[in-house]
């Protein structure tokens, strides 16, 4: 359900906004990793949590260019 909420968030984007979330949740997601590698991560499901978020708006990217 909290998927669905942050999908029609993403679809109500300009496409320059969602470039910006994209490039913001691709820094979080390098900070997750290194933050891991060190040992420093406390809560490893945000890694995955971010992945699909990433995925998330890469096919929104993705629907609005082909169609």
């Amino acid at each position: 359900m909290k998927s669905n909420v942050y999908l029609e968030e993403l679809r109500n984007k300009t496409s320059e906004e969602l470039q910006l979330e994209l490039v913001s949740a691709k820094k979080e997601l390098f900070n997750l990793r290194f933050q891991n590698a060190t040992n420093q991560l406390n809560n490893t499901a945000r890694i995955r949590e971010v992945r699909k978020n990433i995925a998330r708006i890469q096919t929104i990217i993705t629907q609005r260019s082909n169609g």
